[in-house]
C-alpha cells in the first residue's frame, strides 16, 4: 500500500511539472527566444500585473515594452510601437503540452513568424504542428466575370505576396489569421481589393496540430 501511495504522489508530481503556467516558463525562457527583455523585464512584467498595474518595462534597446494579457496559458506583448509577441500553452496530451509563439512587426505591413517549443524551450519544427499556412489565394474571393472588373482582376495580379497577422486567441485553442498584403500595396488599389477580401481565416488545435477550419 505504502508503495502504491508513493507511485501516485510521483505521478501526480510530475504532471504538476509538466502541465506548467505560461508565467513560469516565460520568467524561466533562454534569453535567445525573446532578446529584448531582460530576465527581470520578464519578472517584472508578472508581478506588476499581479499587482493590476500596467506591465511597462524598459527594454535592452531603452525603449518601452508591455504585457498586455496574462492567464495560466496565454500571454500578449507589446513588444515595440511596431511589433507584438504572443505565447500559448497548448495541450498534447493530458499531461504534454506544446509551446507556440507568434513574433509580428509591422513595417507597415504585418508579417509574422510562428515558432513551437516544447516545455524546456526546445525548439520544434513548425510543420508538425502548422502542416500547411494558408497561401494569399485562400483569402481572395471569386470576382465576377464582367467587362468592368478588369481592372480587379489586375489588382487581384498585384497581391503576389504573402504576408500575414497571426493572433492566438487568449481563450480558445485557435490561431486566426488575417491578409496583411495589401498594407504594402499602393492605397488605391487595395481599397479596391478590398472587398474581395476574407477577413480572416481560422485554425483549430485539435490531435496535436493547427488545422484551418473557418473562413470569414
Amino acid at each position: 500500500m505504502k508503495r502504491l501511495i508513493s507511485t501516485l504522489c510521483l505521478f501526480a508530481v510530475l504532471a504538476v511539472a509538466s502541465a506548467q503556467e505560461a508565467r513560469t516558463l516565460f520568467v524561466h525562457m533562454p534569453d535567445s527566444i525573446l532578446p529584448l527583455l531582460t530576465p527581470v523585464n520578464r519578472a517584472d512584467c508578472i508581478d506588476f500585473l499581479d499587482s493590476r498595474m500596467r506591465a511597462v518595462v524598459t527594454n535592452r534597446l531603452g525603449g518601452k515594452s508591455e504585457m498586455l494579457t496574462l492567464t495560466p496559458d496565454y500571454i500578449r506583448l507589446q513588444m515595440t510601437p511596431k511589433s507584438t509577441w504572443q505565447m500559448r500553452l497548448l495541450p498534447l496530451t493530458d499531461s504534454t503540452q506544446v509551446i507556440c509563439t507568434v513574433s509580428t512587426v509591422y513595417g507597415p505591413a504585418p508579417d509574422c513568424t510562428i515558432r513551437f517549443y516544447d516545455t524546456r524551450w526546445h525548439f520544434l519544427p513548425a510543420v508538425s504542428y502548422l502542416p500547411v499556412l494558408p497561401q494569399v489565394e485562400d483569402f481572395l474571393l471569386d470576382i465576377p466575370d464582367s467587362a468592368c472588373n478588369y481592372r480587379l482582376r489586375d489588382v487581384r495580379r498585384q497581391a503576389d505576396l504573402r504576408l500575414l497577422d497571426a493572433t492566438l486567441t487568449a481563450t480558445g485553442d485557435s490561431l486566426v489569421f488575417r491578409l496583411g498584403t495589401p498594407s504594402y500595396m499602393e492605397r488605391e488599389a487595395a481599397e479596391e481589393l478590398k472587398p474581395f477580401i476574407r477577413r480572416s481565416i481560422s485554425y483549430l488545435w485539435r490531435d496535436g496540430q493547427f488545422h484551418p477550419v473557418v473562413r470569414q
